[in-house]
Formats: C-alpha cells, sequence, structure tokens
C-alpha cells in the first residue's frame, strides 16, 4: 500500500505516533499474518531530537532523505500551557515551522496534526476549515501559529486538525475514566461541552491514507470520527462498555473550571478529507467499541 515511499515520523513515542508507525510499517502478509516492515518509516522521540533546535531538526531530516514527514509533537497539556506558554510555543510553533523548513529543503510532504482548539467553540453546525480561527488560550494560539507557519513555509503540507484523541494505551479520557470507574462511587463529568470523540487507531489510518493519496493537494483538513456528544455522553458509553458501576452526573463547565477555557462546540466537518484523500470515517460509538475489544484482548 506504501509504496516505496520513506517516511520520517516526529513524536513516535506519542499516544498517535505510535499508532502512526503502526499504520506506516504493519501490513498484511499473504497468509493474513502481519508483516513488519521498519526500514520504510523512522520514528524520533524528543530524546532523539529537540524539535525546537532548528540545526538538529535540519540535520535529521538531511539524513534520513524522507519522502514524507509527520508531525505528531506536540505540547498538549492545554492547562499548563497557560502558564508555560514558552514551552508550548517551542512545540507547537516554532518545531513545527522547523521542521516544515526542513521539509521544504529535502522536497518532502509534511503532514502535521493540529486541533481544534484553534476555534473559539461559538459555531452550532460543524466547523470546516475555511471558517475563521479565534483561539481561547495558549495551547490553540500557539498551535495556530504552527499551522501559519507550516503554510509560510513555502513546503508540500497537509495540516490535520483533530479533537478528543483517546486510544488503549497514553494519557486520555477514556483511561481516565476507566480508572476513575475503579475508584469512585459517584462522578460529575461536564455536559455542556460538544465534539467528537476520535480513535488514534483511526487517525493514523486516516494519515497514512493521506500520505499516499498525496498528489499535490496542500491545504488544511479535518479529521474526527463521526457523530458527536458531549464528555457526559462519551463517559456513559465508556461506562455502558465497561460495566462499571460508578453513578454519573452531568455538570456545566463552571462546576469544573479549569485554568484554560475550552470550546464549547467544537465539532468538525470531514467532507474536505473524504472528498480529497478518500479516508474512511468510522461512527465514534463503533469506533470506541473496537478500542475496547483491543483493551480486553
Amino acid at each position: 500500500m506504501y509504496n516505496k515511499q520513506k517516511y520520517l515520523v516526529f513524536g513516535a513515542s506519542g499516544m498517535l505516533g505510535r499508532r502512526v508507525m503502526d499504520a506506516l510499517t504493519v501490513t498484511e502478509g499473504e497468509n493474513g499474518e502481519a508483516v513488519i516492515s521498519l526500514e520504510r518509516a523512522r520514528g524520533l522521540t524528543s530524546k532523539d531530537c529537540d524539535i525546537a533546535d532548528a540545526e538538529a531538526v535540519m540535520q535529521m531530516v538531511r539524513e534520513a532523505k524522507p519522502d514524507v514527514i509527520i508531525n505528531c509533537a506536540a505540547y498538549t497539556a492545554v492547562d499548563k500551557a497557560e502558564d508555560d506558554v514558552e514551552a508550548a510555543e517551542r512545540a507547537n510553533h516554532i518545531g513545527p515551522a522547523n521542521i516544515a523548513a526542513a521539509a521544504r529543503e529535502v522536497g518532502a510532504l509534511l503532514i502535521h496534526i493540529s486541533t481544534d482548539y484553534v476555534f473559539d467553540g461559538q459555531a452550532t453546525e460543524p466547523y470546516t476549515e475555511e471558517m475563521p480561527t479565534s483561539p481561547l488560550g495558549a495551547y490553540g494560539r500557539t498551535k495556530l501559529e504552527g499551522e501559519k507557519a507550516i503554510i509560510g513555509s513555502g513546503c508540500k503540507h497537509v495540516i490535520i486538525r483533530t479533537q478528543w484523541l483517546y486510544d488503549s494505551r497514553g494519557k486520555n479520557f477514556l483511561l481516565t475514566m476507566l480508572r476513575l470507574f475503579g475508584e469512585k462511587e459517584k462522578l460529575g463529568v461536564v455536559a455542556d461541552q460538544t465534539g467528537s470523540p476520535t480513535w488514534a487507531v483511526d487517525l493514523a489510518k486516516a494519515v497514512a491514507q493521506v500520505a499516499v493519496s498525496y498528489n499535490g493537494q496542500d491545504g488544511v483538513y479535518q479529521y474526527s470520527n463521526e457523530g458527536e456528544c458531549t464528555w457526559y455522553d462519551f463517559a456513559l458509553s465508556i461506562a455502558q462498555l465497561a460495566k462499571a458501576t460508578t453513578r454519573i452526573s452531568p455538570i456545566r463547565t463552571d462546576q469544573y473550571p479549569t485554568r484554560a477555557a475550552r470550546p464549547r462546540y467544537s465539532v468538525l466537518s470531514k467532507a474536505k478529507i473524504v472528498e480529497t484523500f478518500g479516508v474512511k470515517v468510522p461512527h465514534w460509538r463503533k469506533a470506541l467499541s473496537k478500542c475496547f475489544k483491543a483493551i480486553d484482548a
């Protein structure tokens, strides 16, 4: 499926980065067995390369000579970003700018992961890529600056905004809920923020599809699982699949104050990425069920 393209993945040890590496390196053999081909993709962690170091990034990219660079590295601690703007700036703006400059030099396509936090959450229908951006906090601002730096670099690029990412490993809402179900008899979950839960496996498959289908379609795209819900709805579905007995109650955002403001409504339109690259967009409930099967396995 992936021809003879060479891939370089930044942020390869993160929740999404690991799944992207899986999507790029694990194929199916003649008898249905998993065949791993690590020679086609190289994964880099923050220990391997500080993306805020322009010289280090350029050296890595020159050595690897990739056809496609995928950037999954980011500062995603939304609340901490309010007090550590410099760290968020380095990871979310300066880093992507450095990677874009290197991608342009070697002629590689850069696929970069961005976020729904570039929007203010005031919409009442799914956000399209063309709708005005207006981040509410440092995380969203630095991610938007990263987008602009990539676009302005002149490199070949596909920016993919996503949201509410979870998986069977890493740090995310799903695993937090499963832990809390084992600790608490009652739990309040925010019921006035609406989005689309997105399984990292599905996003990684979409990234791989974009990589092999790209033919000059530079721009900003969006991907999340289909459908929409509140965090409360998401928690109820997790509890049902986990057969948890914890009593879950809906609460308002102001009853669970956080350092950074969250978009109240941030559902993303996927029409553009589906039409352009033919990616599949499973419903979030189906994706969650498959993720649970992976946990059980």
